[in-house]
């Protein structure tokens, strides 16, 4: 199975679908290639492999800088999940599933017009705000976590690694267990250099 997205928020989609934690191994092939001196640090595009233990493989295809929309997702951010029986595009607008022939079998779209980029969702029922009021819920103690935030440090940590093999420009091998990298030279990237006082201690 082989999960396409294009943007990080969807890795939490990508993880949930193939029913996996931490990947065997990442490859990156990223570059800024569009306004090189425009005082832009980061990479405008990538593509990251990660590889997981039973053949399963998340694929992150991003450019930042191209406003062409992929598969004609208005939303600028998608997932699509492609299995042995059919595929499931996925997005913010809602969900649609096609058989191996390429046929509209079935789809859910949400009544909401909720952009990409929303943080706080665009009126109720959307599925941003439905977070923001379970995470708000849950400090007030009214409600648990929909999303355990654990499960959430899990994805995060897959943009670390890519990150990562772009600046090293070279792929590595990961403890699918526990999320450590065993090369130990890439392993000095793995935490930030902090200014005294603001140092990070184990309690």
């Amino acid at each position: 199975m082989v999960v396409h997205f294009t943007a990080i928020h969807e890795l939490d989609i990508a993880r949930w679908a193939l029913g996996v934690k931490y990947p065997e191994h990442v490859n990156v092939n990223a570059g800024k290639f569009h306004y090189k001196d425009d005082g832009w640090e980061m990479y405008d595009t990538m593509d990251a492999t990660f590889k997981f233990a039973g053949n399963k493989t998340i694929k992150w295809d991003s450019n930042s800088r191209a406003g062409y929309h992929k598969f004609g997702n208005k939303y600028g951010r998608s997932t699509i999940i492609q299995g042995s029986e059919g595929t499931i595009y996925i997005d913010r607008g809602g969900y649609k599933l096609y058989d191996q022939k390429g046929n509209l079998l079935k789809e859910n779209l949400s009544a909401g017009n909720e952009a990409g980029t929303a943080l706080g969702g665009g009126g109720g029922g959307d599925m941003s705000t439905l977070h923001t009021e379970n995470f708000f819920d849950a400090i007030r103690g009214k409600a648990a976590l929909t999303y355990p935030i654990d499960e959430g440090a899990i994805s995060q940590m897959l943009t670390h690694y890519a990150n990562i093999a772009s600046r090293i420009d070279n792929s590595f091998e990961i403890d699918e267990d526990t999320g450590r990298i065993f090369n130990r030279e890439v392993m000095k990237l793995w935490s930030r250099t902090y200014e005294p006082v603001w140092e990070i201690k184990p309690v």
